[in-house]
């Protein structure tokens, strides 16, 4: 049966976590250790706010995770191009914060910044995706449903490298050659509350950061990064769309694989989607098939969906699902001109095999290892991505300007315009202040705290009268720099 408040469904919070790898070579040739070259990059960071885990003037949360991976994780947003804006957003305030570093260690000194998934010696690190559900939604259920189109969805959003296997591995087995995803390999089952010791796809440890009787927080950890704005428009879209679609009984694919782990390692080296997976039941089903299934069902899920103020619009949605089927096309005719300026995996691909052509070579060459890398390198005029991009080799989903604007507004239909005009004032009367997703805190001279348990109210008396009370007690605070 199909919930009848569909239009209710639509109404969506998300967020994205990206980590980044790191990197520096000085001006005579030697290197500096992730972990000192993290220290650096946030050095600035610490300085000004004591800490290396803050929130920015965008509401975004800027922080050093394990590994020293610098990692951003957006504001709150309403639609998948608000999400995409201030998700570009953090790319520009990573690299603001190495080409510091560069600066002060002169010329010659390069730092990387790179946005992909895994790094030479075969650790991972993540893009997580967070969607807000109900409260009354069993997660593991809904997660359950999910986890075929996820470990298919590298398909057709997936960004793509060499794989060179590791001694010991449990991928060793396929030796080296071209994946259309960097999670895949880094995956050990289909949804598990832990998140490094067997690192699920979707994380169900319950951790909403809003009103725990009203909303549960879906986590999925086995996204790849995107460079390309349209695979990133794809990835997110799909599974908002398919996720609308469980959640309002409308008809899907009722699938049981019978090994997550191995299914999803054996589709990453098929680039046709042929892979036929083992079902629960004895049967198989190919990875090409179960896409088309989704994409087809999404295809008349638009045609009853009833939008939202506020979310994605529907012609939105219909450019996403256009996509979507224009890849399920290349992957089943092997033709994939339609998308090779749209789909990470796909431009990669497409780049690498020039180069094996002009170098005679095979996938081990060094030279290649460097392509696959210099892609996601994330800076501007350097990185293979926006030498491509500029060339008119990569398509656009949004502009330079709307990122720019991402940066430091953010956005004004969810709670994190009420968390950056606090922030904002805090700044101005030099008011010691603190933040998490769901609190707002003044520490001084008395504590006054907020907590903000919807994420959809951007206006709340509350946050008014925490205003004024830092108002009131401006000149307390001292001068602010």
């Amino acid at each position: 049966m199909i919930d009848s408040a569909a239009g209710a469904l639509s109404r969506r919070i998300m967020g994205v976590e990206t980590e980044y790898g790191i990197s520096c070579t000085t001006a005579d040739g030697g290197r500096i250790i992730p972990d000192e070259l993290a220290r650096q990059m946030f050095r600035p960071v610490v300085e000004e706010h004591s800490s290396s885990n803050i929130f920015t003037p965008s509401a975004a949360r800027l922080y050093l995770d394990v590994g020293s991976h610098p990692e951003w994780a957006t504001a709150e947003c309403r639609s998948i191009t608000q999400l995409l804006n201030h998700e570009r957003s953090g790319d520009r305030v990573i690299d603001d914060l190495a080409l510091r570093v560069e600066s002060e260690l002169g010329t010659g000194a390069r730092v990387y910044v790179f946005k992909n998934n895994v790094d030479s010696i075969g650790n991972s690190y993540g893009c997580h995706e967070n969607y807000l559900v109900r409260r009354e939604l069993s997660l593991k259920k809904l997660g359950l449903a999910l986890v075929p189109f996820l470990i298919t969805r590298q398909l057709i959003a997936g960004a793509g490298k060499i794989y060179r296997p590791f001694p010991g591995s449990p991928s060793e087995r396929y030796g080296t050659g071209f994946c259309v995803s960097q999670r895949a390999d880094h995956v050990w089952e289909g949804v598990s509350s832990a998140t490094t010791r067997s690192r699920p796809m979707i994380n169900t440890r319950d951790e909403p950061h809003a009103d725990s009787e009203r909303f549960r927080r879906l986590h999925v950890i086995v996204g790849d990064s995107s460079m390309a704005e349209p695979t990133f428009a794809l990835k997110i879209g799909s599974a908002l769309l398919v996720l609308e679609m469980i959640e309002a009984g409308f008809p899907l694919p009722e699938i049981e694989l019978a090994n997550d782990a191995a299914a999803i390692r054996d589709i990453a080296r098929d680039h046709r989607g042929r892979t036929e997976l083992p079902l629960a039941g004895g049967d198989t089903v190919t990875a090409l098939d179960l896409q088309d299934r989704y994409c087809s069902a999404a295809e008349k899920w638009l045609g009853v969906r009833e939008p939202a103020d506020g979310s994605t619009p529907p012609e939105e949605l219909t450019r996403i699902v256009g996509l979507w089927r224009r890849m399920i096309t290349a992957l089943d005719t092997g033709d994939f001109s339609a998308v090779d300026t749209e789909i990470d995996w796909v431009i990669k691909r497409k780049l690498i095999t020039r180069y094996q052509d002009r170098l005679g070579s095979g996938l081990e060459h060094p030279k290649l290892g460097q392509i696959d890398l210099a892609y996601h390198d994330i800076r501007p005029g350097r990185g293979l991505y926006y030498a491509l991009m500029d060339r008119g080799m990569i398509a656009r989903w949004t502009t330079d300007d709307a990122i720019t604007a991402a940066m430091d507004t953010p956005p004004q239909d969810t709670r994190a315009a009420l968390r950056g005009r606090f922030l904002d004032h805090a700044r101005a009367v030099g008011a010691p202040v603190t933040v998490d997703w769901m609190r707002l805190r003044v520490n001084r001279p008395e504590p006054q705290v907020v907590q903000l348990g919807d994420p959809f109210a951007s206006e709340d008396a509350r946050v008014d009268d925490l205003i004024a009370y830092m108002d009131a007690h401006a000149a307390e605070y001292g001068p602010t720099s």
